[in-house]
């Protein structure tokens, strides 16, 4: 056995949910999503404990597996269009600013409608804090592809926010 012993696990769950919640929330944009994913990563981690060397490794797994597994959970369900800035969905912005309100939330949004491969990136690297080298080894992808993902995707929110702050303006002016 690994480092990290069975007895260990509960602790490792604790110490981890929020982090692996988030990512796959982030990713999959479906609270109910994220919960069953989390579920698996943990199940996952449980079997595969033996083989945990360090804290480290299992932080830098659960990482790995809770993005791949949102990723799979979103290319089965297939329920994330590829929106233009232009195709912003008001009633989709009213229902979550109704819920929580404020400008996080219109950020939140935004990354929810980036397509799955940027998003992933874009999670890993602002909100884990991971380096372009780091999400490219988790995400098993060539570290300019990591890059280039994160330049598009950055791109894109960028474009929407200028669409979210002409509408703002309009509604303030008139």
């Amino acid at each position: 056995m690994g480092v990290i012993a069975e007895s260990q696990f509960r602790s490792l769950v604790e110490q981890h949910q929020s982090m692996v919640y988030s990512i796959a929330l982030r990713i999959a944009g479906d609270r109910g999503a994220a919960e069953e994913i989390a579920q698996d990563a943990f199940l996952e981690l449980y079997a595969a404990l033996k083989k945990m060397e360090s804290e480290d490794h299992v932080r830098f797994w659960l990482r790995r597996v809770t993005a791949n597994r949102a990723t799979d959970w979103l290319r089965r369900k297939a329920v994330r269009p590829d929106w233009s800035a232009e195709q912003w969905d008001e009633s989709y912005e009213a229902a979550i600013a109704d819920r929580v309100g404020g400008a996080e939330v219109r950020l939140e949004q935004m990354v929810s409608t980036l397509p799955e491969v940027l998003r992933g990136a874009v999670v890993l690297r602002y909100q884990e804090d991971l380096e372009p080298d780091e999400i490219a080894t988790l995400l098993g992808q060539p570290v300019a592809t990591v890059k280039s993902n994160l330049q598009r995707a950055l791109g894109l929110l960028r474009r929407k926010a200028d669409v979210m702050l002409k509408e703002f303006k309009r509604e303030r002016v008139g």
